[in-house]
């Protein structure tokens, strides 16, 4: 017979998963969206601002606040000059260009990861309330409860943010029109920028969680893959696909590890992307764009 109190704690702790999933798919969905640039490196980007975090906390003895806000404004700071070096030159390029770009960009973070601190696995400061958290009879890991909170508080801020503040409302502009954005006076290469820099301080916050969990290595980057299965799952230039792919994707993974073994945990996220392609190509939620030949 079905266990359904075992069900709903491992779907409880799938859900808490995948609101790390959907921050850094919101990470990946606010470049996309505003400069059309599909960012391999998330998943590298956000191992930096784990690793600034470690610095910060374990090196040189930071406070922890003091820390993630080195790390979120390091990582920014590394956005600005990506996008200013790397991505800003290829304007215009063909996408598959930009693409190999953020494809080695990934391996150079990796590199310069593994120079600094080494491949080796490492704990962060212990920063998250160890209290045991239970909804109900189930009982969920505190790290992926609290982690899970924050991802959430920072989710509706940035969601906030961007919808009121004037910063937001070009990037959004720009999102739905350049040309149209251009024409109102708004600077779009430097709203491009911006996107850039939201986008790393908000995959540093999700590094620095993700870190807390599982601890940091220069294999963090693996993460990213299932953030891209989310953002592809959900619609590239969709917010809310991000969100919603983001905890369908975490629940995906928690169902797959419990039921059929952690090995098969990627191989289900992979085959649901699958089948959501064959039915939907562009995703639950993405832009269904339609070209006059």
């Amino acid at each position: 017979m079905m266990d359904w109190a075992y069900l709903f704690e491992i779907a409880l702790n799938g859900v808490a998963s995948g609101g790390l999933y959907a921050l850094a798919a919101l990470a990946f969905v606010l470049v996309y969206k505003a400069t059309r640039v599909v960012n391999i490196a998330i998943g590298e980007m956000l191992m930096i601002g784990a690793y600034l975090f470690f610095a910060f906390a374990a090196s040189f003895s930071l406070p922890i606040w003091l820390a993630v806000l080195g790390a979120v404004l390091g990582t920014g700071l590394l956005g600005a000059v990506v996008e200013r070096t790397m991505i800003r030159p290829l304007l215009g390029e063909p996408p598959i260009s930009v693409f190999m770009v953020t494809v080695g960009l990934a391996s150079i973070l990796v590199g310069l990861v593994e120079i600094v601190w080494t491949a080796d696995q490492r704990r962060l400061p212990e920063f998250l309330p160890k209290t045991p958290v239970m909804v109900g009879d189930a009982f969920l890991a505190p790290k992926v409860a609290y982690g899970a909170l924050v991802a959430l508080v920072l989710i509706v801020l940035v969601l906030l943010v961007f919808r009121f503040w004037r910063g937001g409302v070009a990037l959004r502009a720009t999102a739905s029109d350049q040309a149209a954005a251009y024409a109102m006076g708004i600077n779009v290469p430097r709203v491009f920028s911006l996107a850039w820099v939201a986008s790393a301080m908000i995959a540093a916050v999700a590094g620095i969680i993700v870190g807390a969990i599982g601890g940091i290595s220069s294999s963090m980057g693996v993460f990213g893959l299932s953030v891209l299965v989310v953002v592809i799952v959900g619609g590239l230039d969709s917010v809310l696909g991000a969100l919603v792919g983001g905890v369908f994707i975490g629940l995906v993974e928690a169902l797959a590890g419990s039921y059929l073994g952690g090995e098969y945990k990627l191989l289900a996220t992979f085959v649901v992307l699958v089948v959501v392609l064959m039915i939907r190509p562009y995703g639950l939620f993405g832009t269904h764009e339609i070209e006059r030949l």
